[in-house]
């Protein structure tokens, strides 16, 4: 008996480290706040015809139109309407300037956290989730979120805007950034979305000292993605004009992702994560809380 017991533990011991850790702390996040997971309003099935999409590994040979395929040297499948609705997407950005912190808790670490407990939480609730960018189909399952984990803990740089425009429509797409571009970049990555019919989520992470500019004296600026820097002699004699040029560039982002019919959240890094969590969840299923 005991040996059976310190065999069970080693295993137990040996699967919880197998787990991405940032993977364990997103379903412990989403585990420990009360979602109200059942508020999300579930797509009906249908047969509709929607469209017809390249065949991927993880298709299976059953899911091959063969009449469409042969006109063509490569084979598709058949996606009918239930089949792509309500699939949620992640965006992470994974750009430099992702990675300041003034405190403990880096922009890029707060953005996968929110973005793995989220897609924890809608798995829970019968959702299908996937990460714009990868091959892989949205689907229901802890693999997916396993998946998900281990392509968020990756410290290589990614851009900051979504290179792929293209989403099924009735899909939604959560965009996690500091959202430091041009907004005239930030639109036009939305319209191509909008264009297919896909909505979503703009998830502005904040650090504290980029929204109060808490410097004063000399102090030296760096850009991280860029040869630029900038010393000044008094700091402080330029936070008032500063904090003004970034609150408007907030609203900005507020009033832009309400025209195209997206829903913007800012949240800093100095706030625990679930309060971004549950505002972002309870939006999503229609303000339920």
């Amino acid at each position: 008996m005991n040996e059976t017991r310190v065999v069970l533990q080693e295993e137990a011991e040996a699967l919880a480290a197998a787990l991405p850790p940032l993977l364990v702390e997103a379903e412990r996040l989403a585990s420990a706040v009360s979602l109200g997971i059942h508020g999300r309003r579930k797509a009906g099935m249908g047969e509709s015809f929607w469209q017809f999409r390249r065949f991927r590994a993880e298709d299976p040979s059953s899911a091959v139109d063969w009449r469409q395929s042969a006109k063509s040297q490569h084979l598709f499948v058949r996606e009918r309407e239930w089949e792509v609705a309500q699939s949620v997407w992640f965006w992470r950005d994974g750009s430099a300037g992702m990675n300041f912190a003034s405190g403990e808790v880096r922009k890029r670490d707060r953005a996968s956290l929110i973005a793995l407990a989220l897609a924890a939480a809608l798995v829970r609730g019968g959702e299908r989730v996937a990460l714009l960018g990868e091959r892989h189909a949205p689907a229901n399952s802890r693999a997916t979120l396993r998946r998900m984990a281990a392509t968020l803990s990756e410290r290589t740089t990614s851009p900051a805007l979504p290179a792929d425009g293209h989403l099924p429509r009735n899909a939604q797409l959560v965009w996690l950034s500091d959202f430091l571009r041009p907004p005239a970049e930030i639109e036009t990555a939305l319209r191509r979305f909008g264009e297919g019919r896909a909505g979503g989520y703009l998830v502005h992470i904040v650090d504290p000292a980029e929204e109060d500019f808490p410097y004063s004296g000399r102090t030296r600026f760096e850009a991280p993605d860029e040869d630029r820097r900038e010393t000044l002699g008094r700091a402080e004699t330029v936070a008032a004009a500063y904090r003004a040029r970034f609150k408007a560039h907030s609203e900005a982002l507020a009033l832009l992702a309400g025209k195209l019919g997206w829903s913007y959240l800012m949240h800093r890094t100095d706030k625990p994560p679930q309060t971004a969590l549950v505002a972002l969840y309870a939006e999503m299923s229609g303000g339920k809380r």
